[in-house]
């Protein structure tokens, strides 16, 4: 039942995650490994047996032992430390290297007495260091660990040599010790290295996410922005129209419900169109509802230049999205009279400028800007997003005050080679839907 419940929990593991633990439990085993192979192994023959030389070797081993425990109670957060999620408190480390300083005099003693000879003495000094090197290794840079492991050959040899130890025997205590440490370097840092590049590289994916959704978000938002942007002024123009004229007692006031009516069961439509993603603006259509709106407004709306010249699919749904911002602005800034439309396209560009009345001067603002729904202040976004929708297509969007009470919007998309590329692309939406799909899941 254990087993069972073990492998169900590590099958739901990432394969990242698994690789993690993997490393954290390789880490783990290697001092115990290596402590109950070069430690044990000297008393079968190279310890003499007598007394005090097994009491040293017996007392040695267990310091060995503690010195493992230690290592694996600290390499989970030196782990984190290498990884810059968490800080290792260097006081953590006094008590291994004091447990290091310890075997080293044990080791010392046991040759002081003849109590072990140069083959077990040599294993031991290997060994010595180990415990405490996982934990070091992933605390200091390469550089200060080899500085380190010199220090501790260094003490270690002179140790030895106070006690007598000399010739080869002494001269391969350097080589064994060092050997011990660059052992345990090559070993963790490089393993630590690489997990810690691809947990950078699940983290980076992992924002990609986010910011795909985080887009998509902003994309649904405008699109919604977009469509009830006018539905809703035209709505609201035609309720205060019918109120007016239900007071006044005229018929007139019921056709002007019903056409209410009809624009919010649209809008409702538009909007279950922008949450499937199928929802396109069409020139055509964005110019023709443009100038009916406007006109039912009261506002003399007039079309000119190449309404009706073919233009690129992504090129029409831009401008017809300009087309409907430039109309609802129209209706809900200033006091206009007149509208003036016009679409320009050639070999190289493609030009729809929006031109209006009435624009007041006390509505504009200290730039000289218009209150125009320019997405500039906390309650506007209609034309950064405008801008957004352009900027896909290398193409650019400018309003503002024209002079004499006018107001000038101007977008403008190039129709050479260089925006083929992006006319070609998916659009926001299509890329950045899998992650909001991965997200809602």
């Amino acid at each position: 039942m254990f087993v069972r419940g073990w492998r169900r929990s590590w099958q739901k593991r990432s394969k990242l995650e698994r690789i993690d633990l993997y490393t954290r439990l390789t880490l783990s085993v290697i001092p115990w490994i290596f402590t109950l192979s070069w430690q044990l192994a000297p008393f079968k023959s190279d310890i003499r047996h007598e007394p005090l030389p097994i009491t040293l070797g017996v007392a040695l081993l267990l310091v060995s032992l503690v010195q493992c425990l230690l290592s694996n109670r600290n390499v989970d957060l030196s782990y984190a430390h290498y990884l810059g999620t968490a800080v290792f408190p260097r006081r953590r480390q006094l008590t291994p290297l004091v447990l290091l300083l310890v075997n080293l005099g044990l080791l010392a003693t046991m040759a002081g007495v003849d109590g072990i000879d140069d083959d077990g003495l040599l294993l031991m000094a290997m060994n010595a260091p180990i415990a405490f090197a996982i934990t070091q290794t992933l605390l200091a840079p390469v550089r200060t660990f080899l500085i380190q492991s010199f220090a501790v050959t260094a003490l270690n040899v002179g140790v030895l040599a106070a006690v007598g130890v000399r010739g080869g025997t002494l001269i391969g205590v350097v080589p064994t010790t060092l050997f011990g440490c660059v052992l345990v370097l090559i070993s963790v840092r490089p393993s630590a290295w690489s997990l810690g590049v691809m947990w950078q590289a699940e983290e980076a994916r992992d924002l990609q996410a986010r910011l795909a959704v985080a887009e998509e978000r902003l994309r649904f938002g405008r699109d919604l922005h977009d469509v009830l942007g006018r539905n809703l002024a035209v709505i609201a123009l035609k309720s205060e129209l019918a109120v007016e004229l239900a007071q006044r007692g005229r018929p007139e006031a019921v056709d002007q419900m019903v056409e209410v009516q009809r624009i919010a069961r649209t809008s409702q439509q538009e909007v279950r169109d922008v949450v499937r993603g199928y929802r396109e603006a069409d020139l055509s259509t964005e110019l023709a509802g443009a100038r009916g709106v406007l006109s039912a407004a009261g506002i003399e709306c007039e079309l000119v230049g190449d309404t009706g010249a073919p233009l690129p699919a992504p090129v029409q749904s831009a401008l017809g999205w300009v087309v409907r911002e430039a109309a609802t602005n129209v209706l809900r800034h200033g006091d206009p009279r007149r509208c003036t439309i016009r679409l320009r396209s050639s070999a190289d560009e493609v030009v729809l400028r929006v031109e209006n009345d009435g624009v007041a001067v006390a509505a504009a603002g200290p730039d000289g800007s218009s209150g125009a729904d320019d997405g500039s202040g906390p309650g506007g976004s209609g034309l950064a997003g405008l801008r957004e929708r352009l900027r896909v297509l290398d193409g650019s969007l400018d309003a503002g005050p024209a002079g004499n009470g006018l107001f000038r919007l101007t977008a403008t998309i190039p129709l050479g080679p260089t925006a083929s590329s992006a006319r070609h692309e998916k659009p926001p939406a299509a890329r950045e839907a899998p992650a909001l799909q991965e997200e809602r899941r």
